[in-house]
C-alpha cells in the first residue's frame, strides 16, 4: 500500500484510480499528473517504484495544486467567511439546510436529517 501526500492509497487498484483517494485529485487531474509523471495510468499502485513516486510529488509540485489539508484548510475558510458575514449561504450552511437554491418542504431530507415529529404525539 504505497502512501503518497500522507494518504494511504489502495494497492490492489490501478494507480490512476488510486490516486483519487488523495482529497482535491479527481479523474482528470488524476490522468495530468501520470501524464506529467510519464506513468502508465493502467499500472498498478502497488508496482510502482520509489523513482516513480518522486516524479509524481515533482509534477504535483510544480502543479502548485492545493491538496489534502492545505485544501481542506481553504473550504472551511470559506464557510467560515460566508457564516461570519452573515450572507444567505451562511447562514444556509449554519442551519444545515440546502445552500442552492432547492427547495425543503419535501426532499431535502440529507441536509436536513431524519424527521423530527413536532407536535402533540397521541398514543
Amino acid at each position: 500500500m504505497p502512501r503518497l501526500l500522507g494518504v494511504d492509497i489502495p494497492g490492489n487498484k490501478k494507480i490512476e484510480y488510486s490516486l483519487r483517494y488523495i482529497y482535491g485529485i479527481g479523474p482528470t487531474r488524476s490522468l495530468e499528473l501520470l501524464e506529467a509523471a510519464g506513468i502508465d495510468p493502467a499500472m498498478k499502485a502497488n508496482d510502482i517504484t520509489e523513482e516513480q513516486i518522486n516524479k509524481l510529488m515533482e509534477a504535483v509540485a510544480k502543479r502548485k495544486v492545493a491538496l489534502e489539508g492545505d485544501l481542506r484548510r481553504e473550504v472551511a475558510g470559506n464557510l467560515k467567511r460566508l457564516q461570519a458575514i452573515n450572507c444567505y449561504r451562511g447562514i444556509r450552511h449554519r442551519r444545515g439546510l440546502p445552500v442552492r437554491g432547492q427547495r425543503t418542504s419535501t426532499n431535502a431530507r440529507t441536509r436536513k436529517g431524519a424527521r423530527r415529529t413536532v407536535g402533540v404525539v397521541r398514543k
